[in-house]
């Protein structure tokens, strides 16, 4: 049974995409541990990266190619500073070489040795090769599927066989909804604290704080600078940042010292239900602004649906719970985490595999059964909320305009975060065992429905809004 850490699942790095800018940067580095470890690395004289499918056909706008140098170049997708991107891309593409790992200068010309291949692969969509010429003439390459969430693999069988092998001793194993439920009425316990002594068996209590906590900093920081940065994001939509003007509208003009100081002022004001809606676009719009215009944030389970969970988790802080602490920010983030490696487990979380059911429609099924969950919800109903937030994303397009995850994904994280707080209240007013349709059966039908869907209508740019909108009508 292949088991998940929720920090698989919510991983930080940099937008715009997990599966198409995270997932190609992680091949990279991965790629050089191969070098290395089979003694090749010091003998490499140049280099190319073929990219195939959907990470060709929205490659450009998914800034794939930029990903594939950084990651090429040894940067790690966590720490690396953002704002050194445009310098060191512009060193590659003026030299005409990289730093293989910043250790190893190699011939290497972006526009001949990154390949677009239209060519789909039949393992995945999101397909890549990487290739070397060594020193003595001989000539590797090596393959890589980015599957979503910035998970990558080689080959499927290979990729279980390490995951059981890593998670072997969860001590509560968990393939699906209804085994989860199970588990939480045998232990008398809440689904984040079954998720916990998982974690627990992985690193010790502390270190499960302090990542967790990292990730929700992450959150913070791209709702807050989201909300307080204006100009048009990149990639030549000319999409205006709204989050800026929306922030100011309902907050007014004020300089706020940091996030905290930020949320204090939102808990302050005398909220009604439209401002509780514009709140929490707000805090949603924000994050995907950040992310469009290659910013640190969460993949929640992916980047181009980071926004849904922080918003739902911030409007239970200062619109629900006022005294909201560190203690709930843990129960969210572990319940959300478990409940987005069911959908992994059960079908997927890439849109090029799924449509944006598999990335909205994910975020905002976690989103809900983790804020049932701090609502006084029971497992029940928390997978109650995470199934009606799905039903109603089932079938949902990935038709990025110009290959951008700008329109219409920006918006998405909104609509999809307030249908994560529907969900869970209609949840909360439900009784489960009276329940229709089983969050398994609502997967299943999602993994069926995505396998029905043809493939313009998965993150391709051939189908949808990215063919019936003209880019000069933006």
């Amino acid at each position: 049974m292949e088991s998940i850490s929720v920090f698989d699942m919510l991983s930080i790095g940099v937008g715009p995409s997990s599966s198409h800018t995270l997932g190609p940067w992680r091949a990279a580095l991965r790629w050089i541990e191969e070098l290395k470890g089979d003694n090749e690395f010091d003998q490499v004289l140049e280099i190319s990266v073929d990219l195939y499918g959907s990470l060709s056909l929205t490659g450009k706008g998914h800034a794939t190619d930029i990903a594939v140098m950084l990651g090429l170049s040894g940067f790690d997708p966590v720490t690396f500073p953002i704002e050194n991107i445009e310098a060191e891309i512009d060193f590659i593409h003026a030299e005409n070489k990289i730093k293989l790992n910043n250790q190893l200068a190699v011939d290497f010309n972006p526009k001949e040795h990154i390949i677009f291949n239209r060519k789909f692969l039949d393992f995945h969509p999101n397909g890549m090769t990487f290739r070397a010429t060594l020193k003595n003439g001989k000539s590797i390459a090596s393959s890589f599927y980015s599957i979503g969430g910035g998970f990558t693999v080689k080959e499927e069988r290979e990729n279980k066989k390490i995951k059981l092998e890593k998670f072997s001793q969860f001590p509560f194993p968990i393939q699906n909804g209804k085994e989860l439920l199970a588990i939480c009425k045998t232990e008398g316990k809440s689904i984040s604290q079954i998720v916990l002594e998982n974690e627990k068996s992985l690193r010790n209590e502390a270190e499960i704080n302090n990542g967790l906590k990292e990730i929700w900093d992450v959150m913070l920081d791209s709702m807050y600078v989201g909300a307080h940065t204006e100009g048009v994001l990149p990639g030549g939509l000319n999409v205006t940042r709204r989050a800026f003007e929306m922030n100011k509208n309902l907050i007014g003009e004020h300089t706020y010292n940091g996030a905290e100081e930020w949320i204090t002022a939102i808990r302050n004001t005398k909220v009604q239900f439209r401002q509780i809606l514009k709140w929490v676009s707000c805090f949603a719009l924000a994050v995907n602004e950040v992310n469009a215009s290659l910013g640190r944030v969460v993949t929640a389970p992916t980047n181009g649906s980071a926004g849904v969970i922080p918003a739902v988790l911030l409007y239970y802080m200062v619109i629900e719970n006022h005294d909201a602490n560190f203690e709930d920010v843990r129960k969210f983030l572990l319940t959300a985490g478990e409940i987005g490696s069911i959908f992994k487990k059960g079908a997927t979380i890439s849109a090029a595999m799924g449509g944006c059911q598999a990335e909205i429609g994910v975020s905002s099924s976690m989103a809900a059964g983790a804020l049932c969950e701090l609502m006084g919800g029971t497992p029940e109903q928390c997978l109650m909320a995470s199934e009606i937030a799905m039903e109603h994303h089932l079938g949902l397009t990935c038709d990025p305009i110009a290959g951008l995850v700008q329109i219409p994904c920006i918006e998405r994280n909104a609509m999809g975060a307030i249908k994560a707080i529907n969900a869970c209240e209609m949840a909360l007013d439900s009784d489960p065992s009276k329940a229709k349709v089983p969050l398994d059966k609502v997967i299943a039908t999602m993994w069926e429905t995505a396998k029905d869907m043809t493939s313009k209508y998965k993150e391709t740019s051939e189908g949808g809004l990215a063919v019936q909108v003209n880019i000069s009508d933006c």
